[in-house]
């Protein structure tokens, strides 16, 4: 990995973390970041143990455990409350979904600030805006389209939070530590989902809509006092070059610009936006197990299956050594789409979960993907990278439940799956090829038929 921004560790100071010999120097251009990131990773595997030992990184991810429940909590506590004054479900649905709208639009214009300003202020200052945000809901007798129009805005500060954060984590971890780092903090979102429905759900029933908002919007304000205390500051490193004479809207762009001309990074973001493939599952869960008559046990089953995959999935990836992590993102990604296939056969239940299951287990090659890529870019214009990252995978996520939504009322929800499944598996094979060329690791290429 490039040296890493110029940073002083005192009580920070782990086998994890970055070594403080004084001072570091810049990051080097980004076309070389990647090989240095290649050529410095380590051989043996990282422990739990060892990476909560990082204590500025036990606090990032707790203060992120907490900014998930937030978020959780207030998406099915405005959702029961649309349906409870409107009785309707599509109404009630429609307003979860447009909980995630923000991450496109935030993602590509608001995620340059984790560039402009200390990562650690930005995240304070996003998690104080939540926490008003969230209050103000929670206010008696406020009308539910303002209800609705505070969720986007809490939706849409949570993107340069979630920017900052993974901006600050190279700054945080060693090269070897931090694809486990980022996988704990994928762990954490993927089991909020399995427990977000159930949990929020029953907080909910127990104390009403208002006091759940208020204990929403005090995990915000928790979260700010974690990291303004208990991290550094992680202040950006300045641009070189003429970059900050373009005017506001070059600067914008600038982490645009990096990943169009650095062929690794638009491989690895084409990886990344296959998940709009597999996806598909997700999204037509409840007509599958119709289908197969499941009925609404089934359905549940199926829901799970994906995030119970993903976390085990990561469990034995994090076992495997960083250099064969890195090439085994081409074959990762081929199989996540490709053990779908089967599903256009109508298996039976139990085969439909397996299959799912070792879906999302494949699918945790997402951890390195995600950890390479901030290895990648300049700390510069880390942030504005990491936020078009979540703007397109946002878009490839929405786009493939919405079009297979729309299928899935011309053909069963099996044949939707089955031709995701084959255009996923597509799709992956020419990212892996170009990752194989496009990497140093030399990463083995799919087979020449």
């Amino acid at each position: 990995m490039r040296p890493l921004h110029v940073l002083r560790r005192r009580r920070y100071q782990t086998p994890l973390a970055p070594r403080s010999a004084g001072h570091f120097s810049r990051s080097p251009p980004a076309n070389n970041a990647s090989e240095a990131h290649c050529a410095t990773v380590r051989t043996q595997s990282v422990t739990y143990r060892e990476l909560f030992a990082v204590t500025e990184f036990r606090r990032l991810w707790l203060a992120h455990v907490l900014s998930v429940a937030g978020n959780q909590l207030a998406r099915v506590a405005l959702t029961v409350l649309v349906f409870d004054r409107t009785a309707s479900a599509g109404l009630s649905a429609l307003t979860y979904a447009v909980s995630y709208v923000p991450d496109l639009l935030g993602g590509a214009f608001l995620s340059g600030f984790a560039d402009r300003y200390s990562r650690r202020t930005v995240m304070v200052v996003t998690d104080l805006c939540r926490a008003v945000l969230v209050t103000t809901m929670a206010l008696p007798q406020m009308p539910l389209g303002v209800q609705i129009a505070l969720l986007v805005g809490v939706q849409l500060v949570a993107v340069p939070f979630s920017a900052a954060r993974q901006a600050a984590m190279p700054n945080i971890l060693r090269p070897e530590a931090l694809a486990l780092g980022v996988g704990v903090m994928s762990m954490t979102y993927q089991t909020a989902l399995v427990l977000g429905f159930g949990v929020g759900a029953s907080v909910v029933a127990a104390l009403g809509y208002h006091d759940a908002l208020l204990i929403n919007a005090a995990t915000f304000a928790v979260s700010a006092v974690i990291i303004r205390y208990g991290t550094s500051r992680h202040e950006p490193t300045p641009r070189s070059g003429n970059t900050g004479d373009g005017g506001r809207w070059a600067n914008i762009t600038a982490g645009w610009r990096i990943v169009a001309t650095n062929p690794r990074l638009r491989v690895l973001l084409l990886i990344a936006c296959l998940a709009g493939f597999y996806v598909v599952p997700e999204g037509l869960a409840v007509p599958m197990a119709q289908q197969v008559g499941a009925g609404t046990t089934g359905s549940g089953w199926l829901l799970a299956a994906n995030p119970i995959g993903t976390v085990l999935g990561m469990l034995v990836l994090k076992r495997v050594r960083p250099e064969r992590q890195l090439a085994l993102i081409g074959p990762l990604a081929v199989a996540t789409s490709l053990v779908l296939l089967p599903t256009a056969a109508q298996p039976h239940i139990a085969v439909l979960v397996l299959l799912w299951a070792l879906s999302g287990a494949f699918s945790a090659h997402d951890m390195v993907v995600q950890a390479t890529y901030v290895s990648i870019v300049p700390d510069s214009s880390r942030g504005q990278a990491v936020g078009l990252a979540i703007a397109a995978l946002r878009a490839a996520q929405g786009f493939g439940i919405i079009i297979a939504g729309l299928a899935a009322q011309l053909l069963t929800p099996a044949w939707v799956i089955g031709i995701a499944a084959i255009l996923g598996t597509a799709i992956a094979l020419v990212a892996w090829a170009g990752w194989s060329q496009a990497s140093p690791h030399r990463s083995a290429r799919p087979s020449r038929t």
